[in-house]
């Protein structure tokens, strides 16, 4: 069987792709990063990110959204990763998802039509439980509505009093939530909360494959002509034969990762394995890929003024979020063989 992108979804790619080259490149990353006390969240790219049907891809298009799947959003994950693009992209998608799948019909028309357009913030977290503290929300100072556990299912947070937290990753902001007032999500079933965490989890893996292909392709070109003793540092055996190895585990991660969203999507048997597979894959490459990069870079790959870092600090803070890649084997383990 062949499987892969179409020919539109390919196109939707390479959209996210080109703007964030011409608009938004790693200088503009540079200095959103550099800018450790500022928001983190450039009004330029969350315009963009409206525009072009980023934030709307999975809204259903009677609430102004573009009504595609989770391999559509997977495919924007990937390109943000690859461009190591900041902002609240995926916190507003998820919200916009829980609203989706387990909001009333009053929910959904008050918040998809404002989180698809990019007039609201969205944010998502499992960590925490409403009413209470969420420790660590991405853009949880900026967010218009938090979703977050309560009791066996999900709540709306939309007053909470955000705290700011420190990151090692400038590509993000987090900050600690208190919930006041919460609205719970009515069709948050057990099984609900477990397909929308699958759905994060994907595209957190997408993120995470995007990084370690950049990585990996910057590496190699920086080899390809840097030259040691006369010659290419590529050429050398050690070097050569490992970044071929890390091209089949990027190349099998991305894959994965592909194949978990259709999963998902589709509502497949095996959804939970992909999912599980994927998150592994990915979890693994993007460190490997990003201490690669560090390291094959020579002494300039450890500098401030190099780039390396912001791929490295990236994959560090997503390797661990829905799973780190043991868990994630620990649960193929128990799916496969029990």
């Amino acid at each position: 069987m062949f499987f892969a992108l179409t020919d539109d979804q390919r196109e939707f790619g390479a959209a996210v792709r080109g703007y964030l080259a011409g608009r938004f490149d790693l200088e503009a990353v540079r200095g959103v990063f550099e800018d450790a006390d500022g928001p983190g969240h450039p009004e330029s790219l969350w315009k963009a990110a409206a525009e072009q049907g980023w934030l709307a891809v999975t809204v259903p298009e009677e609430h102004d959204g573009l009504g595609l799947g989770l391999v559509e959003a997977q495919v924007i994950a990937r390109e943000l990763g690859a461009g190591v693009a900041p902002g609240p992209w995926r916190g507003t998608v998820l919200a916009a998802e829980a609203v989706r799948l387990a909001g009333s019909d009053e929910q959904r028309a008050a918040w998809l039509p404002r989180l698809a357009s990019g007039g609201a913030v969205g944010a998502f977290t499992t960590r925490g439980r409403v009413p209470g503290v969420l420790p660590t929300v991405e853009y949880g100072g900026l967010a218009d509505v938090v979703v977050a556990p309560s009791g066996d299912g999900l709540a709306l947070v939309t007053d909470g009093a955000a705290t700011p937290r420190g990151s090692y990753d400038g590509t993000t902001r987090i900050a600690a939530v208190e919930a006041g007032g919460a609205e719970a999500l009515p069709g948050a079933s057990p099984a609900v909360v477990a397909e929308l965490t699958a759905r994060a989890t994907v595209l957190v893996a997408a993120d995470l494959v995007g990084v370690a292909r950049e990585a990996l392709t910057r590496t190699v070109a920086y080899d390809r002509d840097r030259e040691q003793f006369g010659v290419p540092v590529g050429s050398f055996q050690a070097i050569k034969h490992a970044l071929a190895d890390l091209h089949v585990a990027v190349t099998m991660a991305e894959h994965a990762a592909l194949y978990a969203a259709h999963a998902v999507d589709a509502g497949l048997e095996g959804r939970d394995l992909a999912v599980a597979v994927a998150k592994a894959k990915a979890s693994d490459a993007a460190l490997d890929a990003t201490a690669a990069m560090i390291q094959y870079h020579g002494g300039i790959g450890y500098t401030w003024e190099h780039e390396a870092h912001f791929f490295y600090k990236r994959a560090k803070r997503l390797a661990g979020q829905f799973g780190t890649a043991d868990e994630h084997r620990a649960r193929i383990a128990d799916l496969t063989i029990g």
